[in-house]
C-alpha cells in the first residue's frame, strides 16, 4: 500500500506601500547658504528653493556641480526655483557667486526606496496530498529586485527547520504523520525586510482499498468500484497472467468511492488491482 498529503496554498507577502505621488522638498536660500545643505529626497521628487530677504539683495544661484543639470542663474528675494530628480544618485551643487567665499555649497541626495524581497513556496505544490509517513522536500524561490538574498529560513509551525544563505533554496522535513502542518518560508533581503510565504499540509491515513460491485457489459465494459482516499493517486492495473500488468489509467481520486470502467474488455479472463501511488 503506498501513501501520500493535502496542500491547500495561502501566500502571505510581507510587503510596504509607497506613496506613488511626487513630493517636494523645500530649501532656503539665506545667509549666504543653503538651508538645509543636505536633502535626501526619492526619485521623481522635486526641490525648490526659496530665495529669502535676509540676504539684503544679494544674488545667489542654485546650480549643479555637474555642468548642465540645472543652474537657477542669479536670482533676489522673493524668488524661487524648482528642478526634479527623476533618478537615483547624489547630486551636490552651489551658488556661484559665494561657492568660494562663504562655502555656499549643498547637497541633493536622491534615494530609491526601499522595495521587499518576494518569496513563493514551490515544492510542494499547494493542493497536494500526500499519505502518512511522508517526507517532504520544501522548496523556494527568493528575489529581490533591490538588493540580494541574504538568506532564506524555513520553518514547520513555530520551528524552525533551518536556514539556507546560497540558492537553491531547499530543506527537508522527514517521516511526518498524519495531521495539520503549516509550512513556511521567510525571504531575508540585504535591506532588512524580508517578505514570507506559507502552506497548510494535511497529512493523511492511506484507507484499505476495497474493490467491489464487479460487472460485464457486452459487448466490452467491464466495471467495478473500489474505495479511495480524496486527492490521493491511484492506478488501476490489468493482467492476463497475475505477473505481466498494463495500467489502464492514473487518477487523482475525487471522491471516496470511485467507480472505473475498462471500455476495452473482452470475454477472456482477466485479473485487475487497484495500487495507491507513492507520494511525488
Amino acid at each position: 500500500m503506498k501513501k501520500m498529503i493535502y496542500f491547500a496554498g495561502i501566500l502571505i507577502f510581507v510587503s510596504h506601500a509607497f506613496s506613488t505621488f511626487a513630493a517636494t522638498a523645500t530649501v532656503s536660500v539665506v545667509n549666504f547658504s543653503f538651508s538645509p545643505n543636505s536633502t535626501v529626497i526619492a526619485p521623481g521628487d522635486s526641490v525648490v528653493w526659496n530665495w529669502s530677504s535676509a540676504d539684503g539683495g544679494t544674488p545667489h544661484t542654485s546650480t549643479s556641480d555637474t555642468n548642465g543639470l540645472w543652474d537657477s542663474g542669479a536670482k533676489t528675494e522673493p524668488a524661487s526655483f524648482t528642478n526634479t530628480f527623476p533618478t537615483a544618485g547624489i547630486f551636490p551643487y552651489h551658488c556661484t557667486f559665494h561657492a568660494v567665499t562663504f562655502n555656499m555649497r549643498g547637497t541633493i541626495t536622491v534615494q530609491a526606496p526601499n522595495v521587499p524581497p518576494s518569496i513563493s513556496i514551490t515544492n510542494p505544490p499547494a493542493g497536494t496530498t500526500l499519505s502518512a509517513p511522508a517526507n517532504l522536500q520544501l522548496a523556494a524561490n527568493a528575489m529581490d529586485a533591490g538588493g540580494t538574498i541574504t538568506n532564506v529560513q524555513f520553518f514547520q509551525g513555530a520551528t524552525s527547520l533551518g536556514n539556507v544563505t546560497t540558492p537553491p533554496f531547499f530543506i527537508s522535513a522527514n517521516n511526518l504523520a498524519a495531521g495539520d502542518y503549516t509550512f513556511s518560508a521567510i525571504a531575508s533581503g540585504n535591506s532588512g525586510l524580508t517578505a514570507t510565504n506559507s502552506i497548510t499540509v494535511h497529512i493523511v491515513t492511506a484507507e484499505p482499498i476495497l474493490m467491489s460491485a464487479p460487472q460485464f457489459s457486452p459487448p466490452g465494459n467491464f466495471i467495478f468500484n473500489y474505495t479511495a482516499n480524496t486527492n490521493l493517486s491511484y492506478v488501476i492495473q490489468s493482467s492476463s497472467n497475475l505477473f505481466d500488468w498494463n495500467n489502464l489509467q492514473t487518477n487523482i481520486a475525487s471522491a471516496i468511492s470511485i467507480s472505473f470502467t475498462n471500455s476495452n474488455a473482452t470475454n477472456n479472463p482477466a485479473f485487475y488491482r487497484v495500487e495507491l501511488l507513492p507520494n511525488p
